[in-house]
């Protein structure tokens, strides 16, 4: 019975993952639903799922019968201890009580004996100790209910343990391995769709989290998203024009410190504060030109450059900060993609998709959005999210899908501790937002919605 209530236990654990449907509005007829986002504040990565309706047990009426009986048991099991304590009391209450008695027993033969001389001092005293006991009547009739009702409790606990091992007997043997598998099933099933789990759409975002303080009012800093669970290396590009310095650290603590681990000094000066490292290279817009160029770390030299065909350059087409910031580059669960607006789409955002080799574009979207509008914005599955603002106030606006070539008006806020945003990257691997707040180096944590179609969908 044990066994049966603790596997019914962790298959509601599952099945309900601490959401609420009406709040949320989700409907888990579509699929597995998935709440994700970065880490918790004790570092750890939080997924939180809603499994579709489905029917997991072919006797789930028996099972919650089960399931509420088991509880009513319990219940009545804590409602006897209770008793058990009371009467027990009492029943301490009631020795002492007779051992008065048997002195005032004695009391009586010594009065017997000698009533002549001593009857008006024991009488006295006889009508003391009857006081004393006055107050035993109502303990020994609470004493009478608490031995009926607890009789009652047996008796109907007889009559459930009797139910329970009919309805055990019923389910059998079968239907408890049946579960049993079923439960483990569901559980490969939910592993094997977290280590699928890449892609959602944003829902929140959450912090910043203040990584460190330097350089000047601009700037960059970033990791590798392709890189592998122990390659933490930071790259810093302070300012946003007239430098060709990258500096290089082994991990966080490392940039937090200032250790550097190594300094790259590019081929050409940087534009904008809109760079990517993806797969060990550098992806920058080369100063005024609307040309991308590549550059490997680990080989220290350019190995692909192209200009971006029409797009706008050198403040023509900028974010609302300025900054020469016309051409972003940016990378995703996806690949590579750079964001940049274009006089024949009447300075609105452009997103092209990049091959990251030769840096050639394999597709491009024309959206409608201005581009000296937007604050900034950044590319998470596909989808590009802009911000309305670099200031104070500012919030997630506007996303467009390249996947459907759709695009809606949002209102994600985040909070601007610093009140001047002058880059704004996601990262796929950390499942964040690194972003360069007046002079500060921060973290956002972002929080995805995922949709995992199964194979019971239709």
């Amino acid at each position: 019975m044990q066994a049966t209530s603790n596997l019914l236990n962790l298959l509601l654990l599952y099945l309900l993952a601490g959401l609420d449907p009406s709040k949320t509005q989700i409907s888990p007829k579509e699929g597995w639903q998935v709440y994700s986002s970065a880490q918790d504040p004790d570092g750890r990565c939080i997924c939180t799922v809603v499994a579709p309706e489905q029917n997991l047990c072919s006797r789930d009426a028996k099972s919650r019968q089960l399931r509420q009986l088991l509880e009513k048991v319990q219940n009545m099991s804590q409602s006897i201890e209770v008793l058990n304590l009371r009467t027990q009391r009492d029943f301490q209450y009631v020795l002492k009580m007779e051992t008065q008695m048997k002195g005032l027993k004695a009391k009586f033969r010594q009065i017997e004996d000698d009533r002549k001389t001593l009857m008006t001092k024991h009488f006295q005293e006889l009508k003391e100790k009857m006081d004393e006991l006055l107050p035993l009547i109502p303990v020994l009739e609470q004493y009478k209910t608490d031995a009926k009702l607890i009789t009652q409790f047996k008796e109907e606990i007889r009559n459930l343990s009797a139910v329970l091992t009919g309805i055990q007997e019923e389910i059998g043997a079968y239907d408890y391995e049946e579960l049993h598998q079923r439960v483990l099933n569901l559980e490969t099933r939910l592993r094997d769709c977290m280590k699928k789990l890449t892609c959602g759409k944003l829902m929140k975002i959450t912090g910043p989290v203040t990584v460190k303080t330097s350089g000047t009012r601009f700037g960059a800093w970033m990791t590798d998203p392709l890189a592998s669970e122990k390659n933490n290396r930071v790259w810093y590009m302070d300012s946003y024009t007239n430098n060709k310095i990258v500096r290089e650290y082994k991990s966080i603590a490392d940039f937090v410190s200032g250790a550097e681990s190594r300094t790259y000094n590019l081929p050409f000066k940087w534009a904008g504060t809109n760079h990517v490292v993806y797969n060990g290279s550098l992806y920058f817009n080369k100063y005024q030109s609307n040309i991308i160029i590549k550059y490997s770390f680990d080989l220290g030299r350019v190995l692909a450059q192209r200009s971006l065909e029409y797009a706008g350059f050198h403040n023509v087409y900028p974010y609302t900060w300025g900054g020469f910031s016309d051409i972003d580059l940016m990378a995703d669960e996806i690949g590579l993609w750079a964001v940049y607006a274009t006089n024949q789409n009447a300075g609105n955002i452009v997103i092209s998709q990049l091959n990251q080799d030769t840096l050639e574009v394999m597709k491009s979207w024309s959206t409608g959005y201005p581009k000296r509008s937007a604050g900034e914005s950044f590319m998470i599955c596909g989808t590009l999210y802009v911000t309305n603002s670099h200031l104070t106030g500012a919030k997630v606006y506007y996303s467009y899908s390249t996947k459907t070539s759709t695009y809606e008006y949002t209102d994600i806020p985040f909070h601007n501790q610093y009140f001047h945003i002058s880059m704004l990257d996601y990262n796929a691997r950390d499942r964040a937002l690194y972003a360069w707040n007046n002079g500060h180096q921060v973290l956002f944590n972002v929080t995805l919605f995922h949709i995992i179609k199964t194979e019971d969908d239709t």
